[in-house]
């Protein structure tokens, strides 16, 4: 079971690092707000299309869970991809990874502050290793370079965008029975309905863009690998091992997100991608294995099993 949720946390950390080198490219081929509402659009139509009869079976589950059901779409989904496409405008690409891993430091803050979840020393020396690869990943091989990083505009739509993904962590603890498509379908749409207001601003200050051919691709990508097929596999990663275990697993993205870069934009692999890759990994590794004794993973049983 563990290692189905490994498998589930490392492919749905590598659609995410597919996520941050489509904000990149995006950039000039759609707007941040018009990519996240298409997105959202998209995977409420594709995971419905598939899911109407489940849908309808669920309705009296949904209907008693309707707020908290959108409340993870509109933190985890919405707010947490507007910010992120917003910030790439402003910000460096070392600062944005750098504060993507930030999100299981607040998880395991949080857990601890508001469940006072037990954590080991083994597994704040491997969230230090995991931090230490993202970092040299982020600083590209000189971690001299982090001491002379700023903070702008980007960098605070990153923190919100840090903050509402870790709260939404958190909040999985509490998701209902249901099954993997309804618990898909009913955020997503929640995130759709969310994304309209953000358009509706985005066009009032005339840097609303549609989508050109390039700008369509990589919103199918968003759509259906870093919104449908990454949420359901850290969800189910997080019903596992619990959120503050799953929450190491993010500390992959900006890594994986960099080896994506160098596999589609051509850029050249150096020897600290490789380091990097191996401290992340190594470091989830030894914070699994000193985890605290008869850690529950704090979530209930659903119909994704």
């Amino acid at each position: 079971m563990r290692f189905t949720a490994y498998i589930c946390l490392v492919v749905a950390a590598l659609c995410w690092g597919g996520n941050t080198v489509a904000g990149k490219l995006a950039l000039g081929h759609v707007s941040p707000m018009m990519l996240t509402f298409l997105r959202w659009f998209l995977a409420t139509a594709l995971i419905a299309a598939i899911s109407l009869p489940q849908l309808k079976r669920d309705w009296p589950v949904v209907r008693k869970n309707l707020p908290l059901l959108f409340f993870y779409g509109i933190i985890g989904y919405t707010l947490f991809n507007a910010m992120l496409y917003s910030a790439v405008k402003y910000t460096t690409a070392i600062n944005v990874a750098i504060e993507q891993a930030g999100i299981p430091i607040l998880i395991f803050l949080l857990n601890f502050i508001l469940f006072r979840t037990a954590i080991s020393f083994a597994q704040i020396a491997g969230f230090g290793l995991t931090l230490t690869g993202v970092a040299l990943t982020a600083a590209h091989g000189d971690l001299a370079t982090l001491l002379q990083l700023g903070l702008n505009r980007g960098d605070g739509l990153m923190l919100i965008a840090v903050a509402a993904y870790s709260i939404y962590t958190i909040f999985l603890r509490w998701k209902p029975p249901l099954d993997w498509r309804t618990l898909m379908a009913i955020p997503a749409l929640g995130a759709m309905l969310t994304a309209i207001p953000l358009l509706l601003w985005e066009s009032t200050q005339g840097a609303m863009q549609m989508p050109d051919q390039n700008g369509w691709l990589i919103t199918i990508y968003t759509a259906i690998f870093a919104s449908l097929l990454a949420q359901v596999l850290y969800i189910k990663g997080v019903e596992s091992i619990g959120a503050n275990r799953a929450g190491l697993f993010i500390n992959l993205v900006p890594v994986f997100g960099t080896l994506l870069s160098v596999a589609l934009l051509g850029e050249s692999l150096q020897l600290f991608h490789v380091i990097a890759l191996a401290l992340a990994l190594g470091g989830i590794a030894i914070a699994e294995k000193g985890r605290p004794k008869g850690t529950a993973t704090a979530m209930p049983a659903s119909a994704m099993d």
